[in-house]
């Protein structure tokens, strides 16, 4: 019994814990925001995140979580607007910032 209580404390460390980072997603962009998707920092496994049951208009905004078992700060996010933009924003950092504006630098070419 002893050695059994051992071998899950000593795996204990290695087990990932979820964590929760709440993102306040402000649409300043002049179009529509179709659709936000997030990654892990230079993985590019991108995995959409709902925006509720609509767009999200321009000068609209929206309250998202963040779930990750890894514990890390740093998301990259895809953006993809009602006018076929595409832009990706690299290095964000979830833990620092509360809040993502998508106009204040988004390209106004498709990238």
């Amino acid at each position: 019994m002893r050695i059994v209580m051992l071998v899950v404390l000593a795996a204990a460390p290695a087990l990932a814990v979820a964590q929760t980072h709440y993102l306040d997603l402000y649409n300043n962009a002049p179009s529509s925001l179709a659709s936000f998707a997030v990654a892990t920092t230079g993985t590019n496994d991108f995995h959409d995140i709902a925006l509720g049951e609509r767009s999200l208009p321009g000068g609209d905004s929206t309250t998202i979580a963040l779930e990750h078992a890894d514990g890390g700060c740093v998301r990259d996010f895809r953006m993809t607007f009602a006018d076929g933009r595409v832009w990706v924003r690299r290095g964000f950092n979830v833990c620092r910032f509360r809040s993502f504006h998508t106009g204040r630098s988004a390209p106004k070419e498709q990238s």
